[in-house]
């Protein structure tokens, strides 16, 4: 008899009740709310006469809007330039405030993005259901949670009832055994993944990360593999609970302790899948086969390694395919065949919840330091992921490496992962960027974006274009 996969156990433990159509309902235990997908949902509750369920299930964060930039920071939500996103921060206060909601404010320290803060605040914990109205939700996985995005008619269903309305998925196991080379990271890993798989090879599947590569990655690292499954189709993805985990959690202020840690540990350390648990597919990647990897076109599946070229739509059969590739060449303002290393960055950006926690930025910092920006750069932003973040990397110093490379050091948010705050790639600008989407607009009008990992990005803001970050590292 087969055992159970992890989605397996979690999906079960929260099973609320099964319905003959194939919905079923589940227990959320943490509700995680920014300021753009929940006011219509704050709204709804007004209209009816609700108040949510359980009050203390539901931590709220501003980020999507936040300015990063000191000097309008200072001043708090007033002082927020553009009047959209001032007005999405300010009802996010309010309607925290009126519906005694938790919420960790522009003005407060631990500020950042809310994939970021939940973590390290222990406010994500192993064995936990976590919903937020933010597709990245899927980062939280990396804890041994079950947790996705949702839609903004869900964000006030789950406030109003603890419960969401949901159909059972199947397993995928994405196993990377061996060990990765030297520069390769979590962010190389999960983009060689999204090159094998393409951007719809998980829908339809949670996708469980295994195999010795994840079992030896910081937690950070599994964040970022668990932020990007859903660029591979999924709509979540998780990792096992091991010592790595438990290590991570303990003493987090949110976590439980004492005689409840004791209980607690117990009872994670069965979050793992079973030996003989069935798996509907199984994808197998070797680490030591893995590149730096950096993205070309439009969508996160046109990845191709440094030492690639771009292909020619013209040697290609399918007509779709072909189609699709000449689209891509032509909004980015490429060649058909040129190497990777030939594209040129305007901009760097180094940030967002794939790729803003401190060993992100001690892997850019490690590539920068002793050294300045290219003067064919035009802006190279490093934006933390959280006000804890900021103050570490303060501490060790990471924040004069970047300013004595002729970067910016910004405050926590999401900045320019997308066009919603004042951080945004102009027309026709290319940008190595951390972030985890490269669609047509996504930092900005006419913006071209290049997925890297932290340290590509950093040899890329030096050497004034793509570069093998392999070479740079001793």
């Amino acid at each position: 008899m087969s055992g159970q996969t992890l989605y397996d156990k979690l999906w079960h433990s929260h099973l609320v009740s099964q319905r003959e159509d194939g919905s079923a309902l589940i227990y959320i235990d943490r509700h995680l709310i920014h300021e753009v997908t929940s006011p219509q949902a704050f709204e709804g509750l007004r209209l009816a006469g609700r108040n949510p369920w359980r009050r203390d299930a539901n931590l709220a964060v501003p980020d999507h809007n936040v300015p990063t930039e000191y000097a309008e920071r200072k001043g708090g939500v007033a002082a927020i330039a553009d009047p959209v996103s001032r007005l999405q921060v300010q009802t996010l206060d309010d309607n925290c405030r009126d519906f005694d909601i938790v919420e960790i404010d522009i003005n407060d320290v631990r500020q950042g993005i809310v994939h970021v803060v939940g973590p390290e605040l222990g406010a994500t914990l192993p064995g936990m259901t976590v919903v937020c109205g933010d597709s990245h939700t899927s980062t939280h996985g990396a804890l041994g949670a079950l947790a996705h995005g949702i839609g903004t008619s869900e964000v006030e269903h789950v406030l109003a009832t603890q419960c969401l309305i949901q159909q059972k998925m199947k397993n995928m196991l994405v196993r990377i055994d061996g060990r990765l080379p030297r520069g390769v990271s979590a962010k190389d890993v999960v983009l060689a993944v999204i090159g094998e798989i393409g951007t719809a090879g998980g829908s339809g599947y949670a996708i469980e990360f295994g195999g010795e590569v994840v079992r030896n990655m910081s937690m950070e690292g599994r964040m970022t593999l668990c932020n990007m499954s859903i660029e591979a189709g999924a709509r979540m993805g998780m990792v096992a609970v091991d010592d790595t985990t438990l290590e991570y959690v303990k003493g987090r202020p949110y976590a439980p302790r004492g005689a409840m840690w004791e209980q607690a540990e117990q009872a994670w350390r069965e979050l793992r899948s079973d030996d003989h648990a069935h798996f509907d597919r199984v994808v197998v990647l070797r680490g030591e086969q893995i590149k730096p990897q950096v993205t070309w076109g439009t969508s996160p599946e046109m990845v191709l390694p440094i030492d690639g070229h771009l292909p020619d739509p013209a040697r290609m059969d399918n007509a779709t395919q072909r189609a699709a590739v000449e689209r891509a060449l032509e909004y980015m303002g490429l060649q058909a065949g040129m190497p990777i290393t030939g594209i040129k960055p305007d901009r760097v950006f180094i940030g967002s919840c794939t790729n803003s926690r401190i060993e992100d930025l001690r892997s850019a910092a490690a590539v920068v330091k002793g050294k300045r920006v290219a003067q064919s750069l035009k802006q190279a932003l490093v934006v933390p992921g959280s006000g804890q973040v900021k103050k570490q990397a303060e501490e060790e110093g990471l924040d004069k490496v970047f300013i004595e490379a002729g970067m910016e050091w910004r405050e926590p948010g999401c900045s320019m992962c997308l066009a919603m705050n004042a951080d945004k790639l102009g027309p026709g600008e290319h940008c190595a960027s951390t972030s985890n989407r490269n669609f047509e607009g996504r930092q900005g009008f006419g913006g071209r974006t290049h997925l890297v990992s932290p340290a590509m990005a950093a040899a890329a803001a030096i050497a004034g274009h793509f570069v093998d970050v392999r070479d740079w590292e001793e």
